[in-house]
């Protein structure tokens, strides 16, 4: 799949070069924290743990148990990672790899 085109646009271009520029994790931590609040952020790592976790096979009640994340939000992960861009697929199958190269 493609990238969404209502998404696209030359202010969201602009955000994603920019994080392209980032070269650490301190960095990222630098720029989020000026750039959405902490909340934003809880919730963005919460949806990625959600993720997985449905990865792995778990349960939504595991999952609500330990990420706190509501079974609205699970079912959007789950809907995502079975019928969205793939983006999800793609960081996970990445961090398969980089954890399997450790």
């Amino acid at each position: 799949m493609g990238a969404n085109r209502k998404l696209q646009d030359p202010f969201v271009d602009a955000l994603f070069e920019a994080l392209m520029l980032l070269r650490s994790k301190e960095e990222f931590y630098r720029f989020f924290e000026d750039l959405v609040t902490i909340g934003e952020i809880k919730s963005l790592a919460q949806r990625l743990e959600v993720a997985k976790m449905l990865d792995q096979n778990e349960t939504y009640i595991k999952i609500a148990e330990v990420t706190g994340a509501s079974t609205a939000t699970i079912s959007r992960v789950k809907r995502c990672l079975n019928y969205g861009a793939d983006g999800y697929r793609l960081v996970l199958d990445r961090l398969k790899e980089k954890k399997a190269g450790e």
